[in-house]
């Protein structure tokens, strides 16, 4: 039998994202665990760095973008596009 996990580092995540990072709350709960530690520079978390040429293509086939979807440099939907 596998050992229990250990118990998720509460007090630090929160320490790290509301102490050291000063996210204000809505932000901090809206982070998933791997941006946390990213954030706050923690090394050994799961993220690999970005995706290599052949994971990115299979997942632009998996994924594909709404045709309908543009944005300004902003973020900002383009009205102006189509």
């Amino acid at each position: 039998m596998s050992p229990e996990p250990a118990p998720f580092p509460w007090r630090a995540a929160l320490q790290a994202g509301l102490c050291r990072l000063r996210l204000d709350p809505a932000t901090f709960w809206a982070m998933t665990p791997v941006e946390l530690a990213i954030a706050a520079g923690v090394h050994g978390h799961a993220g690999g760095g970005a995706p290599g040429r052949q994971a990115l293509e299979a997942l632009m086939l998996r994924f594909p973008d709404r045709g309908g979807d543009r944005f300004d440099a902003a973020g900002n939907p383009d009205e102006g596009a189509g």
